[in-house]
C-alpha cells in the first residue's frame, strides 16, 4: 500500500454541509466556515497542501481564520508555510496556528531525533521505488504554533462556535474539535476510522490503552450526533456515535483486565500473546479492524506500561553484541544446511513464523559465508510471505522493509539505504 493511500482520510473533497468541508489533506482535514472566517483542523503534508486550497477555493472564498494541529505527528501539519503563503497572497492576516501545549514538546523531541524519525518513516511507509530514507527528511518540516492551551480552549463563539479539547490518545498533544451548535464532534487521533485504536504500533512510542479509554468516555459525554473520524467515515445519529466510541473503550478495559491477569500469573509478554483470546463482540465491530493496528500491539503496550524491558531471558540481561552472538551460534551448528533444510520444510508447511525462528539461527550471521548468505535470502522470502499472512499494515510494511534490507545484503538498519 502507496504511503499517500495510507495516510489519506476516506472522506477527502467530501462536503458534508453547512459550511463543513473536508480537504484532501493527511487524513479528514476538516475545515468550518464560522463568522469570522474558516478554521481548518491540519494544514497537511507539503505534497497535498496545493490540492487542499485548490479544493477549498473552489467551494468557499472566506479567508482562513485559524489552523488547529489535530497532535503532533510529522506531516499532518507539514504544509503550514504553504497556507501563511497563501493568506499571504490574498492579502489576508496570517492564521492562528493552534495546538495542545504537550506539542512544543514533541517537536523538540523530533527536531532531536529526526533522522531517526525518517528511518523508522522509511521502514513503515516504504516507497516501491526503496528510496534513501533521506528522502523522508523534507516532508518533516514543522511550524511552530502560535498559540497553545491545556485542557479546553474556544476559538471562535457567535453562530458557530468552535471549542478545542484536549484529548489524549495516540499522542499525548492530541485534540478533539467540538462544534456544539452542530453537535458535530471531530475526534481526531482518539477515533482513527474503521480501525482499532493503533497503540502499541511497533515503531512508534509508548501509548496508554486506559489513558485512551478515558478520553473516549469524555467524548461520549458531549452528545455528538455527528462523529467524523481521522480516517474513515462520518458516523451519524447520536445512539450511532456513542455506541463506537463507548464499545472502543469496553474493548481497550478488557484488555486492560485480562493483560493485568495474566502479568500477575507471572506471565512473560510472549505467553500473554499466546494465552489471549479476542471477544468477538467486542473485536469484530467494523470500527475494531485490525487493519493498522491490531488486540496483539496494544497487549504489547499494556504489557509494557508494567514491566521493564527485559524480557524474561537470563540470556539477554547483558548481550554480547549482535555480531558475535550471531558467530558463535553459527560455529556451534554442526551442519548449518541442516537449518536451512528445517526452516524451508517449515516454510512449505505453511509455517512461516517458526520458520523464521529457526532460519535466524544463521541469518543474523556477519559476513559473507555461503550459508549466511542463504539464511538471509530465505528470511527474506519469509518476510514478504509473512506479510502476506498478518492484516495489521505497520506489520506487513516492517516485513517488506525487512526484507528489502535483506536482499541487500544487511540486517541492520545502519544500512538502511
Amino acid at each position: 500500500m502507496a504511503l499517500d493511500r495510507t495516510l489519506r482520510g476516506d472522506l477527502a473533497g467530501v462536503d458534508l454541509g453547512d459550511g463543513f468541508h473536508v480537504l484532501p489533506g493527511q487524513g479528514n482535514a476538516l475545515v468550518a466556515d464560522t463568522d469570522v472566517g474558516l478554521v481548518l483542523v491540519d494544514a497537511g503534508s507539503l505534497p497535498a497542501a496545493p490540492a487542499m486550497i485548490e479544493h477549498l477555493r473552489s467551494v468557499t472564498e472566506s479567508p482562513l481564520h485559524a489552523i488547529c494541529y489535530s497532535h503532533g505527528h510529522l506531516g499532518y501539519n507539514a504544509a503550514v508555510g504553504a497556507w501563511q503563503a497563501h493568506a499571504a497572497e490574498r492579502g489576508e492576516p496570517q492564521p492562528r496556528l493552534i495546538a495542545h501545549e504537550n506539542l512544543l514538546r514533541r517537536y523538540a523531541r523530533y527536531r532531536e531525533t529526526l533522522d531517526l524519525q525518517a528511518r523508522m518513516a522509511s521502514v513503515q511507509f516504504p516507497s516501491r521505488e526503496g528510496a534513501s530514507w533521506r528522502r523522508m527528511l523534507p516532508a518533516f518540516e514543522m511550524t511552530d504554533p502560535t498559540e497553545t492551551f491545556a485542557d479546553a480552549l474556544t476559538v471562535v463563539t457567535g453562530s458557530r462556535t468552535v471549542e478545542l479539547l484536549w484529548a489524549p490518545s495516540e499522542t499525548d498533544d492530541a485534540i478533539a474539535v467540538w462544534y456544539p451548535d452542530d453537535g458535530l464532534l471531530y475526534g481526531g487521533p482518539a477515533t482513527p476510522g474503521d480501525a482499532i485504536p493503533n497503540i502499541g504500533t511497533p515503531l512508534r512510542t509508548q501509548r496508554f490503552t486506559i489513558r485512551w479509554a478515558e478520553t473516549l468516555d469524555a467524548l461520549v459525554a458531549l452528545g455528538a450526533e455527528t462523529l467524523v473520524t481521522e480516517f474513515g467515515p462520518v458516523v451519524r445519529g447520536a445512539d450511532q456515535v456513542c455506541q463506537r466510541l463507548s464499545r472502543t473503550a469496553e474493548a481497550l478495559r478488557w484488555l486492560r483486565r485480562e493483560v493485568v491477569e495474566r502479568m500477575n500469573r507471572g506471565m512473560g509478554e510472549g505467553e500473554v500473546l499466546a494465552d489471549l483470546e479476542y471477544p468477538s463482540e467486542l473485536f469484530d465491530e467494523p470500527w475494531m479492524t485490525p487493519n493498522y493496528g491490531c488486540p496483539d500491539y496494544i497487549a504489547r503496550d499494556l504489557f509494557r506500561e508494567e514491566n521493564g524491558w527485559w524480557d524474561r531471558n537470563p540470556t539477554t540481561l547483558h548481550p554480547a553484541s549482535p555480531g558475535e552472538a550471531a558467530a558463535v551460534v553459527l560455529s556451534a551448528i554442526g551442519d548449518p544446511d541442516v537449518v536451512l533444510e528445517r526452516a524451508r520444510s517449515l516454510a512449505e508447511a505453511g509455517e512461516t513464523q517458526l520458520a523464521l525462528h529457526v532460519v535466524d539461527l544463521l541469518a543474523l550471521a556477519d559476513g559473507d559465508d555461503p550459508v549466511v548468505v542463504a539464511a538471509r535470502g530465505l528470511k527474506a522470502e519469509l518476510c514478504r510471505t509473512r506479510a502476506d499472512e498478518v492484516r495489521p499494515y505497520v506489520s506487513r510494511a516492517a516485513y517488506r522493509s525487512s526484507a528489502r534490507l535483506l536482499d541487500g545484503g544487511s540486517t541492520s538498519w545502519q544500512q538502511l539505504p
